[in-house]
């Protein structure tokens, strides 16, 4: 029997290897910030790769002229060694902005940009105080009918931005649950690679069936601009790219406010204190949603960026060709940048000395971050005035988690919405 004692520092050098069932990020995020800013990491089938964790490092890369997106970079993807259905597949293939560089980025986000102007985003706000109060209303019943308690989850975060989402793209009502279903497979990285190749397939028909739609009946909608601007003599949309784009912003669009409206309800219901200020306006809603970005982001590692020649990041080399996930989560929590007290939920906190990067930065700054804060303040700031004493309904550490290490949340969030429950 072998008796020697563990060697702890050849464990703490081995690459990560991610959970493809997700959980909770924050441990492990904490262990491999003190190993360093980037760090080697084993994704699902085997496949090496790194992540970006530290602030200033991830800060630099996402900006950096030597790192890609398309995946012609990505070199183990070039020499044929991933399979299909690898459930990360469609992160690095799928065509929009995300895996463009250069002219075709440019491009693309120039014809994205038209529907998510300031002024396009300012004339979405009373429709998303209307549909928040309507969804309230159906908190509220869903309650009443189960005896105090109802999923915050399906019947407010969800809707809200999956239905303002799907009004800027002109998506009939019918699609908006099979479109969060696909959604949610697509980015599971649980998944086997027959359910991941079917989710894509169909996600495709379901999309093609609305670009079918907008193109017999076209309206005052994104995705009829998008088609119209593919038929000119201009800027052009493929018809591969113009489904990619949909199924960007609908994945976009509707997962990461989910993720961030769920996320500040069970920080804010764990920390009355917190939730008090707020309400007495002390402090602003705003300054909630920012600090649930930084403190809990909606997105927890998110792939992929590829450099295209060796690159040395705060001293550790990322091969070309690798594909690299940036850890949004790990860096809202960096020490280094955001003080000794970065762990903790403080909505007094200064964000603005050290801006978090959970919304992106440089050239792929997400687009909809705009309308992501306006969406979650509202939310927050009518979810907690028509129901002040809303609490959890079982203990937080109990609720199940994201089947994903892309996503961070949870997958569903009961609540009472009445008197505070007592846990």
């Amino acid at each position: 029997m072998n008796t020697s004692p563990v060697n702890t520092d050849a464990a703490a050098s081995r690459p990560h290897r991610f959970d493809p069932a997700g959980g909770c990020p924050h441990a492990d995020n904490a262990r491999l910030l003190a190993r360093g800013a980037v760090t080697e990491v084993v994704l699902p089938g085997g496949v090496q790769g790194m992540a970006v964790l530290g602030h200033d490092a991830l800060k630099e890369f996402l900006a950096h002229p030597d790192v890609a997106k398309n995946a012609q970079h990505f070199a183990a993807l070039q020499a044929g060694e991933i399979a299909d259905g690898w459930p990360l597949k469609t992160f690095a293939t799928v065509q929009g902005m995300t895996t463009a560089d250069g002219t075709d980025h440019r491009r693309l986000r120039s014809l994205m940009g038209k529907a998510f102007t300031a002024r396009r985003v300012a004339e979405l706000q009373p429709r998303i105080t209307a549909l928040t109060t309507e969804l309230l209303d159906n908190l509220g019943e869903a309650a009443a009918a189960g005896d105090g308690v109802a999923d915050l989850r399906k019947h407010f975060a969800l809707p809200l931005p999956m239905g303002v989402i799907c009004e800027l793209l002109g998506v009939d009502a019918e699609y908006h649950d099979r479109l969060h279903h696909l959604s949610n497979q697509i980015v599971a990285t649980d998944i086997g690679p027959e359910e991941a190749m079917a989710a894509n397939r169909e996600m495709v028909e379901v999309l093609g069936a609305v670009a079918a739609a907008r193109a017999a009946n076209p309206g005052d909608d994104l995705t009829t601009a998008l088609i119209a601007a593919r038929e000119e003599n201009g800027d052009r949309l493929s018809p591969h790219e113009l489904l990619g784009t949909l199924m960007l912003t609908i994945i976009a669009g509707h997962e990461t406010t989910l993720n961030l409206i769920t996320n500040a309800v069970r920080a804010l219901c764990t920390h009355r204190e917190q939730l008090a200020l707020a309400q007495s306006s002390k402090v602003s809603w705003a300054d909630v949603v920012e600090e649930t970005l930084r403190w809990d982001s909606p997105v927890s590692y998110f792939p992929f960026r590829y450099p295209t020649r060796d690159l040395t990041l705060d001293g550790t080399v990322i091969p070309e060709g690798t594909p690299v996930l940036a850890g949004y989560s790990a860096a809202g929590r960096d020490k280094q940048a955001h003080g000794p007290d970065a762990d903790r939920f403080d909505i007094t906190r200064d964000n603005t000395t050290t801006r978090h990067l959970s919304l992106g930065h440089g050239a792929h700054f997400c687009m909809g971050a705009p309308l992501a804060r306006m969406e979650a303040t509202i939310a927050l700031k009518q979810l907690f005035t028509r129901f002040p004493d809303l609490d959890l309904a079982v203990p937080e550490p109990e609720l199940p988690r994201h089947a994903s290490f892309v996503g961070n949340s949870v997958q569903k969030l009961p609540v009472r919405v009445g008197a505070r429950a007592r846990l």
